[in-house]
């Protein structure tokens, strides 16, 4: 139980910091076995742990770049999440479509990523809550219950991609049939068990070879075709849209730039770091957690070009094939191998794309699983070991790629990816939305909320992505609906039941926008000394 203690006795503990911002005293503090367990396990933290922040630290005065080192880590577990298997699809497709036009595309996708996600991080650091917290602590239950659904609905839809992903890689590694494969992807349940003795620290690590992994096999794949750096570059920086449906896609790129479980798993991880309980200290600490994702944004804007590049540059050859031609219109994660292999005729290209595909499928497992982790942890508070969560997680995801698998093939497997990815972006907005409004509220940030300029960039952004996946979304719903082979009838009755819970999706968005914050995490310092000047009158301990 806490006891209510004045402001100079806070400050002498080292619990409140100019800062201002209370945390829970437990006055019987904390043991040594209890802190060991704490510090040394990768499981999400408890929802009150005093660990959050440094509660000894005092500002030391350490190299700058022994500090930076110690905050690198969570923004490359988050930039994974754009190199996962939909976002090599869509980068794929562009480059096959359009070249490299729609590289600034990319660009601008990955440049919101990197706002969005550095408003997550700050959230969590500033607060020592994540998202999912804060959602629980604001919200009514009801609408707690269904933001839980639609971000654990998020996980599995990119679950699923990631699952048909390693099939794929295994098959062209391996020529595992597709269904075997997606039935072997459970055993990544048993390398994440294996990883999880050692700590979050090793599993960054992980995920950071990984990524040098692709980067790796990606830029060799580039040295092979040797695509023309001016035209590349003009890609990136020259806005340009022409051609058959290089609107769409760009559109389709921009829509993918925001993962919600992301958001979710980024406003955690920062609270695996000790932070000063200073002012300093906080905007320290967010101002590397920036640069850290910073460097991890640009090397996956580098595989994305390296990606769109080679696709670009294979199918714009002047002298293409029937079969490749035909191969670089319906371009899939499947086929790139066949399209590597016959254009540079090497058997290796389709090896060095098979280990990048690999490493593509197990990094975003990872990632997703500690996701779901956080998410479950802050709506229920209930925690799952990390080799739990995953089995969960993957044992939902295998049912419908199995039954693809087997009945629709490959290209019934690339069908549901791109289903996948739609139903992923279906939760944007349910995760989007409270994360601006949280990190823009002086209620809940106090001195560190958004500046104006972030704000109207971050919401301008924001909107438009979000209103993106709606019109894609719901236009994609009525053109199928009218398109479909089914009886008259039986649309009719499919837009009976559809159309009802499209418009609760919006007026469910509509709330979260208008609904005005009423939970105060941040307390002024001369408030909190008056309810210290006043505790005589206060019960001697709290409910």
């Amino acid at each position: 139980m806490a006891k209510l203690i004045d402001e100079n006795e806070i400050r002498r503990s080292g619990i409140l910091g100019s800062s201002n911002r209370i945390v829970a005293i437990d006055v019987k503090g904390v043991d040594e076995d209890e802190s060991n367990e704490i510090s040394n396990t990768n499981d999400p933290l408890p929802l009150s742990s005093s660990k959050r922040f440094d509660e000894n630290s005092t500002d030391q005065q350490e190299p700058m770049w022994r500090k930076f080192l110690s905050f690198v880590g969570p923004g490359f577990l988050v930039s994974m999440a754009y190199l996962d298997p939909g976002n090599l699809e869509t980068d794929l497709q562009a480059g096959a479509n359009h070249k490299y036009q729609l590289l600034w595309v990319v660009l601008t996708g990955l440049i919101f990523a990197l706002i969005t996600q550095s408003l997550a991080a700050n959230l969590g650091v500033s607060t020592g809550k994540h998202l999912s917290e804060h959602c629980k602590s604001e919200y009514p239950m009801v609408v707690n219950y269904g933001l839980w659904l639609l971000a654990e609905l998020a996980v599995v839809a990119a679950d699923i991609p990631e699952v048909i992903a390693t099939a794929f890689s295994l098959n062209i590694l391996f020529q595992i049939p597709l269904w075997a494969g997606v039935l072997l992807t459970g055993l990544s349940t048993l390398l994440l068990l294996g990883i999880h003795r050692y700590g979050v620290r090793k599993l960054e690590i992980l995920i950071a070879m990984f990524m040098l992994v692709m980067g790796a096999c990606f830029f060799g794949e580039m040295g092979y075709v040797k695509p023309p750096a001016e035209e590349v570059i003009k890609g990136m920086f020259i806005p340009k849209l022409a051609g058959n449906e290089a609107t769409a896609d760009a559109i389709a790129l921009l829509g993918a730039s925001i993962m919600p479980h992301n958001l979710f798993l980024h406003s955690a991880l920062v609270l695996t770091r000790k932070v000063p309980k200073s002012t300093k200290g906080i905007n320290d600490a967010c101002r590397y957690f920036l640069l850290e994702s910073g460097f991890a944004f640009i090397l996956a804007f580098l595989i994305n070009v390296a990606v769109v590049s080679v696709s670009g540059r294979i199918c714009s050859g002047d002298s293409l094939t029937p079969e490749v031609a035909e191969l670089c219109s319906v371009l899939t994660l499947n086929n790139a191998n066949l399209l590597l292999k016959n254009v540079l005729g090497r058997k290796s290209a389709s090896i060095i794309y098979g280990i990048a595909l690999f490493a593509s499928g197990q990094s975003s497992t990872i990632t997703g699983t500690y996701a779901g982790q956080y998410i479950m942890q802050g709506f229920l508070d209930i925690k799952m070991k990390s080799w739990s969560r995953n089995l969960m997680t993957r044992c939902i995801s295998i049912a419908p790629s199995l039954i693809v698998s087997i009945i629709g093939g490959s290209s019934g497997a690339g069908k549901l990816i791109i289903i996948t990815s739609m139903i992923a972006s279906f939760g944007v907005p349910f995760a989007l939305i409270p994360l601006l409004k949280f990190s823009g509220s002086s209620t809940k940030m106090g001195p560190h909320k958004n500046s104006i300029i972030i704000m109207i960039i971050s919401w301008s952004l924001g909107l438009g992505i979000m209103g993106i996946d709606i019109y894609f979304l719901s236009t994609g719903f009525v053109g199928w609906l009218i398109h479909s082979s089914l009886s008259r009838i039986s649309n009719v009755f499919i837009g009976i039941a559809v159309f009802p819970l499209i418009a609760l999706y919006v007026v469910g968005v509509i709330y979260l926008m208008f609904r005005k914050d009423r939970v105060v995490t941040f307390v002024d310092s001369l408030e909190l000394s008056s309810n210290a000047a006043n505790k005589e009158d206060l019960p001697d301990t709290l409910p």
